[in-house]
């Protein structure tokens, strides 16, 4: 389970009072910061350029017309002609009061969305407010012979952001760009996805073993929406279809790092400090930031036997989240990975069940005696999930985290490091109930950690008012008996949030 805050560097430095987009704004100089922003935004503006740089006719061109009888309305907004002695007088002409010049020459949608969110206790180092915002979303999509084009873009306001400077790296500012992408297909069994997207692949439910795709963490614990909780990468995806097997290729070209928590909007256990910490102990990090040298690899081959789907993954590259601190500076970084797996799932009894695995090799540690590095570590995933009652499902999983060379690393601890557990066990449950026509939505979401003795309660109410309009309710609640502990550090960080959304 990619969890940010366990990978925080034990020896962390700290930036008192200053509140920037991300912890990279701290510690890169302003051209390496500029150019962070500019890589994805050259997304955006490189694949829009290939829209305007069609010829007109061909970029506004119609489609191709149906035969006689199959055809369209003039435009999306004309209704079409009722049969004679339906409605209206055989022949007669049917008018619209919306010109069809109103119409886009693109798929256009997206929403608005507004979000509060209050802490439940006093923590000195953090605001009152869980979160205060709200984003307008856009999503274009253009069609064109062969080709698509997408750009998804949110507009955003935080009234908790000191800094509202857009940053591209952490989603912070005023703006963030979701998605910038051309999708064609070279062949017939092959499509090939170019520029910034959303990736997710493997079995587990907000559990992740070979999904190494970055993460926003900081989303997913102020109470944004969990569409929230997988940031985008820039990245060649390619994937090949055939009767034997299929293949999904991703290369990343530059490091995309999870979006984790650094001490700006949630506090955590310093381990460096040997305390907790937030605003005033804001983790330095240094990204491998050069294109073409840190980049990063990613492979799925996955075939369907009779109805279970089996998959191999691959990766290289870094620890998602920083995993290791520089021994004279006490900077967090990212060390080497590389990681490889496998996964099952398919049919159990009434239900579908699924099993997951990977090997996660910390290349810069692998006999485990470094304690500024983290160790290699054996992750293993079982899932079941199964209707109980009509509209009522549950979903049960386990998850290990097996550390390697774990005496080692005992040895290598300095004197009165807290010691991780060889073996971390999770168990989660979740609960969906849908009442009132499926438009309301209970659900509940349970990890618990029987070797930290610790918990995370994700309680959440969603209701469906119409097509356009959804409202929901939730919190994010933490127990722990230690502090040192993943979700025992968080205990301070516990709150309710409220949110609106309108869709169009």
């Amino acid at each position: 389970m990619t969890w940010a805050c366990r990978k925080t560097s034990s020896r962390s430095a700290t930036c008192a009072g200053r509140q920037r987009s991300t912890c990279s704004d701290h510690r890169c100089t302003e051209g390496r910061r500029a150019w962070m922003n500019t890589r994805s935004l050259l997304w955006g503006m490189l694949l829009a350029g290939i829209g305007l740089g069609v010829a007109p006719g061909a970029l506004w061109a119609a489609a191709p017309e149906l035969p006689e009888g199959l055809g369209a309305p003039a435009s999306d907004t004309e209704e079409p002609a009722l049969p004679a002695g339906l409605g209206g007088e055989a022949g007669a002409e049917q008018t619209t009061d919306r010109p069809a010049a109103a119409a886009l020459p693109f798929r256009l949608r997206g929403f608005w969305e507004a979000r509060g969110g209050t802490r439940l206790g006093d923590d000195p180092r953090q605001r009152d407010l869980s979160i205060a915002e709200t984003r307008l979303q856009l999503e274009a999509e253009k069609y064109f012979p062969g080709a698509t084009l997408r750009l998804t873009g949110d507009f955003l306001y935080d009234d908790l952001d000191d800094d509202r400077s857009v940053d591209l790296e952490s989603g912070e500012g005023a703006f963030d760009l979701r998605e910038a992408s051309l999708v064609f297909s070279p062949s017939a069994d092959t499509d090939v996805k170019l520029g910034r997207q959303v990736l997710t692949w493997g079995t587990g439910d907000l559990v992740f073993i070979n999904d190494l795709f970055p993460k926003d963490w900081v989303s997913f614990f102020i109470g944004r929406d969990v569409e929230y909780l997988k940031a985008p990468s820039d990245a060649l995806k390619v994937s090949a279809f055939s009767s034997w097997a299929n293949l999904d290729l991703v290369y990343t070209p530059r490091f995309d790092a999870d979006r984790f928590i650094d001490g700006r909007r949630l506090s955590f256990f310093n381990t460096g400090q040997g305390r907790l910490t937030g605003r005033n102990a804001v983790v330095l990090a240094d990204r491998p930031a050069d294109a073409f040298e840190d980049d990063e690899w990613a492979a799925r081959l996955y075939r369907n036997l009779g109805a279970y789907e089996v998959a191999l993954y691959g990766y290289d590259g870094f620890w998602k989240s920083p995993a290791g601190a520089e021994p004279a500076s006490g900077r967090a970084r990212f060390p080497p990975l590389s990681v490889l797996g496998a996964s099952l799932r398919g049919p159990v009894g009434p239900g579908i069940g699924n099993v997951e695995l990977g090997y996660y090799d910390s290349r810069a540690d692998r006999d485990g005696d470094d304690p500024t590095v983290r160790n290699s570590e054996l992750r293993l995933l079982l899932g079941y999930e199964q209707e109980i009652a009509r509209n009522l499902t549950l979903g049960l999983q386990y998850y290990l985290e097996r550390m390697g060379e774990f005496e080692a690393y005992r040895r290598a601890l300095p004197p009165g490091a807290p010691v991780r557990d060889e073996n971390r066990h999770v168990l989660t449950q979740r609960l969906t109930w849908l009442t009132h026509s499926q438009n309301l939505e209970w659900s509940l979401f349970l990890f618990y950690s029987p070797s930290d003795r610790d918990a995370y309660l994700r309680p959440r109410v969603g209701y469906q008012v119409d097509d356009h309009l959804s409202v929901e309710a939730g919190g994010n609640l933490f127990f722990g008996a230690r502090e040192e502990t993943f979700f025992g550090q968080f205990q301070d960080n516990n709150n309710l949030y409220l949110g609106v959304r309108y869709g169009f």
